[in-house]
C-alpha cells in the first residue's frame, strides 16, 4: 500500500483510532480507495511545502502556498520523507519471543531501535501512535537462506545473478549483486519478512547441493526495504557458502536432450576428485592464513581468494555447507573438524539419518521447504513435513530457508505445515525469528522483541503462520513500511474485470491504475 493510504494515514496523528479486526482483503482494499483522492491533495500539500521552504518568496511558492490549504500541509505526514520521532504500537499483545506474551503491551520504537517494551509505558510526547487493541505484534521474520534481490525471472538470464562464472570463487559476496528494486522483496515483505539472507550459487551446483561442488561466496544478511543496498545492509558478509558434491550416476546430455545412465565407480571415482578439491583449497588457506599471521606479508604475493576463505578458518565465518545426502553431511563434519572450521549445514535433507551427531556436535541446520515431495522413491510422503520436529527433538537447533526468490513469501507456510507432524508450535515460530537470528549471529541485534535491537517489527490480526491472517504493518528499522507489491496490485487490478455480458464493457488498458 502506497504511503498516503489508509494503513499511513493511521500514523498521521499522535492518537491513532482503532484499528480493528480485518478479515477479508474486500475491506481493506475499499478503504485504501477512499482515500485516493485525499492521497493526492496531500501530495500537492508535500510538494508546496518544500518548494515554500527551498524558495520563499518565489513565484511557484507562492501560487503553490495558496494552492495548498495549511489543513492540508498540516495533515501530511509521509514518515518515508518526514520520519516521525518515534513510534508506539500500544493495545497488542506482544509475542517478544524472549518471554510469556505481554497483553495489553506497548512496544516504543525511537531511531531504528525498540527502546521500551511492557504494560507500564509512558507513551512519549510527539510519538506516532498504532493503536493495537485486537492486534499482534511478533518479531519480523527472517529467511534463512534465499535468493532476494539476485533472481528475477528464471527464464530471463538478464535477471538472473544468483550464479557466477567458475566453481571456486570465495572472493565474492551476494551483497555487489543485490537488486534492491526487485519485485520479490514486497511481496516477501507484505507476508511478514523483514530481512533475509541472500546467498549466491556456483555455476556446477544449485541450491539443493547437487552436482559439481564449489564455493560459490559469501552471503549477506539485508533488511527487505531500502532503496539502496547500503541501506539494506544488515551484514553484508555472514559466513561462506560451500556447495557440496554430489554421485551423480545420470546426466542429461544437452546435445541430444536425453537422460543417460553410467556407471556408479565412474560416478563415484569423479566425485572423490571434486571433494579432494575442495579439501585442497581450505589446506591452502590454511597454509596462506599462517604465513600471513606469522610472517611477512611482503614476503608473498596477495591471494583474495584465499584471504577471504581464510576468515572461515578457527570460526570467524561460519561456512554454510549445502548437503542434502547422509555421505555429504558427514564429510562436511570431518572437513570442519579438520579445519575448525563453524558448520552450519543447509539442506540437510538426509539430516534425520545423522542427528545425534549433529546434536552432539552442537550444529545447527536451515532447512529447506517442507512443503515438497519425498525426494526417493521409497520415502514416505511425510518425510520432508516430519523433519524439523525429528531434529528438534533430538536436540538440533533448526531455522527454515526458501532457498528461493518468488518463494520467500511461503516462508511462514513453511514452518507451519511440520507443526502437525510434531514440531512443537513455539519452535516452528522460533525457527523463522530467533533460532535464525542465532544461527547467522545477530541475536544481539534481531529474533525477539527486547529494549536495544532493531525495530523490525510485524502487527497482524492473528497468527503469523497461519495462511488466513493479515499483516497489518510492517516496521523496518523503527519506521512503517510500504505493504504495496506486484501480487496485490495484479490481484485489485484484475478483481475489476467486468462480468461476460457487462452493457459497459471496460478495457483492461484502462483499468491499469499503478500498473
Amino acid at each position: 500500500m502506497m504511503p498516503g493510504s489508509s494503513r499511513w494515514w493511521r500514523l498521521a496523528s499522535p492518537i491513532a483510532a482503532p484499528v480493528g479486526v480485518r478479515k477479508n482483503a474486500n475491506n481493506r482494499i475499499g478503504r485504501k480507495r477512499t482515500v485516493s483522492i485525499q492521497t493526492k491533495q496531500n501530495r500537492l500539500g508535500e510538494f508546496a511545502s518544500r518548494v515554500c521552504a527551498a524558495f520563499p518568496g518565489s513565484g511557484l511558492a507562492v501560487l503553490l502556498c495558496v494552492a495548498a490549504s495549511p489543513s492540508e500541509l498540516a495533515a501530511q505526514h509521509d514518515p518515508r520523507i518526514e520520519p516521525a520521532p518515534l513510534y508506539v504500537i500500544g493495545g497488542a499483545t506482544i509475542h517478544t519471543l524472549a518471554g510469556e506474551a505481554i497483553e495489553n503491551g506497548t512496544v516504543v520504537m525511537r531511531d531504528g531501535l525498540i527502546i521500551e517494551v511492557g504494560t507500564d509505558v509512558a507513551i512519549p510526547d510527539g510519538a506516532s501512535t498504532i493503536d493495537g487493541t485486537g492486534l499482534h505484534v511478533y518479531p519480523g521474520m527472517i529467511d534463512a537462506f534465499s535468493r532476494l534481490g539476485l533472481t528475477e525471472i528464471g527464464s530471463v538470464s538478464a535477471t538472473e545473478d544468483v550464479n557466477e562464472l567458475g566453481n571456486w570463487n570465495p572472493h565474492l559476496t551476494a551483497y555487489a549483486a543485490i537488486h534492491p528494486a526487485s519485485e520479490h522483496i514486497p511481496v516477501a515483505r507484505a507476508n511478514g519478512l523483514t530481512h533475509a539472507l541472500t546467498a549466491p550459487g556456483s555455476g556446477g551446483g544449485g541450491f539443493f547441493g547437487g552436482g559439481e561442488g564449489g564455493i560459490p561466496g559469501q552471503p549477506a544478511l539485508v533488511h527487505l526495504d531500502g532503496w539502496t543496498v547500503e541501506e539494506m545492509a544488515i551484514e553484508p558478509s555472514v559466513g561462506m557458502v560451500i556447495e557440496w558434491p554430489s554421485i551423480r550416476t545420470r546426466t542429461f546430455d544437452f546435445s541430444t536432450f536425453e537422460v543417460k545412465e553410467r556407471p556408479y565407480t565412474e560416478a563415484k571415482k569423479e566425485y572423490d576428485e571434486r571433494v579432494q578439491t575442495l579439501e585442497s583449497w581450505f589446506e591452502a588457506a590454511q597454509h596462506y592464513k599462517q604465513a600471513v599471521d606469522r610472517g611477512d606479508p611482503s614476503k608473498f604475493d596477495r591471494d583474495v581468494q584465499l584471504e577471504h576463505l581464510g576468515r572461515t578458518i578457527g570460526g570467524e565465518l561460519p561456512v554454510i555447507v549445502v548437503a542434502n545426502d547422509k555421505r555429504g553431511i558427514e564429510s562436511a563434519i570431518d572437513l570442519a573438524e579438520r579445519h575448525n572450521l563453524r558448520l552450519v549445514l543447509a539442506g540437510a535433507r538426509d539430516a534425520r539419518k545423522v542427528k545425534g551427531v549433529l546434536a552432539e556436535k552442537g550444529i545447527p541446520v536451515i532447512l529447506g521447504a517442507s512443503q515438497s515431495l519425498p525426494a526417493e522413491e521409497d520415502d514416505p510422503y511425510y518425510y520432508p513435513f516430519s523433519l524439523a520436529g525429528e531434529l528438534q527433538a533430538a536436540g538440533v537447533k533448526i531455522a527454515f530457508g526458501t532457498f528461493n526468490s518468488s518463494d520467500s513469501r511461503t516462508l511462514p507456510y513453511e514452518a507451519a505445515n511440520t507443526v502437525a507432524f510434531g514440531l512443537p508450535y513455539e519452535e516452528a515460530l522460533d525457527a523463522v525469528t530467533v533460532n535464525a537470528a542465532e544461527i547467522l549471529g545477530v541475536a544481539d541485534r534481531l529474533g525477539t522483541i527486547e529494549p536495544g535491537k532493531l525495530g523490525n517489527l510485524i502487527v497482524t490480526d492473528g497468527d503469523p503462520l497461519e495462511i488466513q491472517t493479515s499483516v497489518e504493518y510492517v516496521f523496518i528499522k523503527g519506521m512503517p513500511v510500504d505493504t504495496d507489491n506486484r501480487h496485490r496490485r495484479l490481484w485489485e487490478l484484475h478483481r475489476k474485470r467486468p462480468l461476460p455480458g457487462a452493457k459497459t464493457p471496460v478495457t483492461a488498458t484502462a483499468k491499469q491504475e499503478g500498473l
